[in-house]
């Protein structure tokens, strides 16, 4: 955390002698309204150093400073700011965080700052809603290239850890083609859900509104997709399944 530390204030001094009149021009130039910009992270002396490569830059406003994942729920959703920059390892599920802010405040821009190089821990921050991951360490131009163009629409990953991302994405899609549960419909993944929680035939009709006979339907056709046969061995073949099931509300309304 120390190398961490003086990283980010070593890369604050080097920007702010000349970041005023340079961003000036830039924001001169294409008539921008500062970006407005909150910073999440743990430890009081980062983000300090955060905070000060950016507090001199007339390009971007600093509207608060949190240190958890629900504080930086609170600090979106009160003050809405166009960029918002997270750590993964803070008080807190992280993920929850990024979720909820993706959902309530849609057009904040949420820019992953850590020094985890993590394959798995980008591609879940970036599928709960992040729009960049940068790595703690690298130069002040990732941070400040992310957050340009996040703020475009675009995506950014720190350039040396891009490749490793694309890998793992890749390794991901093939894991997904290879995984039965990718290819049930949602009401079959319900009726695996319901499967696991051991509910008969009658018990899943009324909990999904349809008829025991369309039910027996899906049961077939379940167990000809996942090449089993028997309800024990479709419950046995879910237990594999990477991600849970849940039952949404279903139309009051009978099938069959």
């Amino acid at each position: 955390m120390a190398t961490q530390v003086a990283t980010v204030t070593a890369m604050a001094t080097e920007t702010t002698n000349d970041a005023t009149a340079a961003a000036g021009d830039l924001t001169a130039g294409n008539g921008r309204a500062p970006l407005r910009i909150a910073f999440v992270d743990d430890h009081p002396t980062l983000l300090h150093g955060i905070a000060a490569l950016f507090s001199g830059d007339p390009r971007y406003q600093i509207v608060g400073t949190e240190a958890s994942a629900l504080g930086a729920v609170a600090l979106a959703a009160a003050t809405r700011p166009d960029i918002m920059t997270l750590d993964l390892s803070m008080p807190g599920d992280v993920f929850s965080a990024i979720r909820s802010i993706a959902s309530q405040s849609p057009d904040s821009k949420l820019v992953i700052f850590t020094a985890y190089a993590d394959v798995d821990l980008a591609l879940q921050a970036l599928d709960a809603g992040a729009h960049a991951f940068v790595l703690k360490g690298r130069p002040s131009d990732d941070l400040f290239d992310a957050i340009e163009t996040v703020s475009n629409g675009g995506l950014f990953v720190s350039p040396d850890f891009s490749p490793k991302l694309i890998a793992g994405f890749r390794n991901q899609t093939e894991r997904e083609r290879s995984d039965p549960a990718a290819h049930l419909s949602p009401r079959e993944q319900q009726l695996v859900q319901c499967l696991l929680e051991a509910k008969s035939n009658k018990e899943i009709a009324r909990t999904l509104n349809l008829s025991e006979k369309t039910v027996k339907h899906y049961m077939t056709n379940l167990m000809n997709k996942l090449n089993v046969r028997s309800r024990l061995e479709v419950v046995l073949a879910a237990r594999n399944f990477r991600s849970p099931y849940a039952v949404p509300a279903v139309p009051d309304r009978r099938e069959g």
